[in-house]
């Protein structure tokens, strides 16, 4: 039986890099310097569903899975954060619709069985 694909451990850690610096308010530096854009993440969370699909559309893997452009794509995402927070801040390049687009999500069940004795939430 062939092994189910995952993503590879330098996406992971991209990913894992931009979501510390979401958290630590360190995002995009220095275009979000100063802008407190984590307050508003209580209030809007579409605006951090907008910033990660950004991320995940703009980056670009290469055929180990290794990204090529990571620090473009955060870029870009905290281009959006700026822009949302700060209605004077224009975006250039202006986003293009499929920067933007929102994925439906996973199904409701795993079509892969969790593993033995392992209880569902």
């Amino acid at each position: 039986m062939p092994y189910p694909k995952k993503l590879s451990p330098a996406f992971s850690g991209a990913l894992r890099t931009f979501s510390f610096w979401v958290a630590n308010g360190t995002l995009g530096y220095p275009l979000l310097e100063g802008i407190d854009y984590r307050s508003d993440l209580g209030e809007e969370p579409s605006m951090l569903e907008m910033a990660y699909a950004i991320f995940a559309n703009v980056l670009e893997l290469d055929e180990e899975g290794v990204p090529l452009n990571a620090k473009y794509a955060e870029y870009r995402a905290a281009q959006y954060i700026r822009q949302y927070c700060d209605p004077g801040y224009s975006v250039v390049p202006a986003f293009e619709e499929w920067e933007q687009e929102l994925y439906g999500p996973p199904e409701r069940e795993d079509r892969k069985p969790w593993p033995p004795g392992v209880r569902k939430a």
